[in-house]
């Protein structure tokens, strides 16, 4: 559907990376390709990993991490500039889709939970890390969606927390433009992970009726996010990016 292929890596030795979300889809695909690159990678896990996902996670690092708990997210950071005494990437992977339901029947309780994970819990995640990002001139890299700018019908604790997302990721950079810390919102397509098998399960909205031999394989958004990991990506000027166009379409030579 997307006739999109995964992207070359530059090499990463000597990166601390922290990703959350690490135990499956895009995360754990990406957690496996951060260390065959040679990064020394923290895997934040919430639950325990499902195959097929756990080859990926071999040589990372794993740690428990619920982004809902402040005193998880204290001490990864703890661990990681006590043990790496660095930290260069900070990857918000970690999201939900759920609940699906009708804008109309969506309880205020659902919508603040999807909040306090995809959104909240990157700001708890970004607060924490700041002081050694901004030690390192590190990257803030966040995992977004074109469902942040676009309604869509039984999405509505998705879409509007993943544009709360996309917000705060404008104001940290707006606000820290002079820190030498740089930030990214990258949009991914339909991607053939666990989540989407949840949206294709509810049969809400044209994204659930995409064949999941259409949708995009992990790797590529994983390759993307891996090479904003390097110092080739501080050369962009932009904020919000997309797996679908430039500069990554012109890499994968679509």
């Amino acid at each position: 559907m997307f006739h999109l292929t995964p992207i070359a890596i530059p090499d990463l030795t000597g990166k601390v990376i922290l990703l959350t979300g690490a135990g499956r889809g895009i995360g754990a695909v990406l957690t496996g390709l951060l260390v065959s690159k040679g990064a020394v990678v923290y895997g934040g896990m919430h639950s325990d990993s499902a195959p097929p996902w756990q080859a990926h996670l071999e040589g990372a690092r794993l740690i428990p991490l619920d982004i809902t708990n402040p005193q998880h997210i204290t001490r990864a950071i703890a661990q990681i500039t006590d043990e790496a005494g660095r930290l260069d990437v900070l990857i918000n992977n970690a999201g939900v889709i759920a609940p699906i339901a009708p804008i109309d029947s969506l309880t205020s309780d659902g919508l603040s939970r999807a909040f306090d994970i995809n959104a909240v819990g990157l700001h708890r995640m970004t607060q924490a890390a700041l002081p050694a990002l901004r030690a390192s001139r590190g990257v803030v890299i966040n995992a977004g969606t074109g469902a942040a700018t676009t309604a869509l019908e039984g999405w509505g604790a998705y879409c509007a927390s993943k544009a709360a997302a996309r917000m705060l990721t404008m104001c940290y950079a707006d606000a820290l433009a002079d820190s030498g810390v740089q930030f990214f919102f990258i949009g991914i397509p339909p991607t053939d992970t666990n989540m989407q098998g949840v949206i294709r399960a509810s049969g809400i909205n044209p994204i659930s009726q995409i064949p999941q031999k259409d949708l995009v394989a992990p790797e590529v958004p994983a390759s993307v996010m891996a090479w904003l990991c390097s110092t080739d990506a501080r050369k962009l000027d932009a904020v919000l990016l997309d797996v679908r166009e430039e500069p990554f379409q012109s890499m994968m030579g679509v």
